[in-house]
C-alpha cells in the first residue's frame, strides 16, 4: 500500500478522536480507532504484527483516558463536565411513590387528555398514567390495567 494512504488513515484518525472531545456520541470515536487499526494493519508484515501493534494501541488509548481523571490539566475538564450537586429532601426534592400495585384494578377519571400520558384522579388521588396507546379524551372513566414501578398503565373503561 501506498504510504500516503496509511498516513492519511493515521492522520484522518487522530483528529476523529479529538473532534470525539467535542462532538460526544461515540461515532467519531469509533471511525477514528478503526481508521488507525486500518493504518497499522496495512503498515506491517504479518497478521501477529498488526494484532500486537493494535493490542498496544487499545491499551495505550485506554491508558490515556484513564490518565485524563487523574491529571491536575485535564481534571478540571471532566469536574466541568459532571453534576456535583445533589438534590435532597431538605431541599425539597421527594422521590416518587415506588408502590402503585394498590391501584391495580382500580378505576378512575382521565383530568386530562391521556394521548397516551396524563393525569387521572383515582378517588382523590392524582397519578401520572399513560395509556396502552390509545388516545383518551378528558373525564373518560378509565381502568388500571398494569403497574410496572411508578408507571400506571390504563385503558378506558
Amino acid at each position: 500500500m501506498g504510504t500516503g494512504l496509511v498516513v492519511a488513515l493515521f492522520v484522518l484518525g487522530i483528529v476523529l478522536l479529538i473532534l470525539e472531545i467535542f462532538v460526544p456520541g461515540g461515532i467519531l470515536g469509533f471511525f477514528g480507532i478503526i481508521a488507525l487499526i486500518t493504518g497499522i494493519m496495512l503498515t506491517v508484515d504479518t497478521i501477529a504484527q498488526g494484532v500486537f501493534y493494535v493490542s498496544l494501541l487499545l491499551i495505550t488509548l485506554a491508558g490515556l483516558f484513564a490518565l485524563s481523571f487523574r491529571m491536575p490539566q485535564t481534571r478540571f475538564m471532566w469536574e466541568r463536565l459532571t453534576l456535583k450537586t445533589c438534590q435532597t429532601q431538605n431541599e425539597g426534592y421527594v422521590a416518587p411513590k415506588q408502590c402503585f400495585d394498590s391501584f391495580l384494578d382500580k378505576q378512575g377519571i382521565a383530568l386530562s387528555q391521556l394521548r397516551p400520558a396524563g393525569t387521572a384522579d383515582f378517588s382523590g388521588v392524582r397519578l401520572d398514567v399513560v395509556t396502552e396507546g390509545a388516545f383518551v379524551t378528558s373525564g373518560s372513566r378509565i381502568k388500571v390495567v398494569a403497574v410496572e414501578g411508578t408507571r400506571v398503565i390504563v385503558r378506558q373503561d
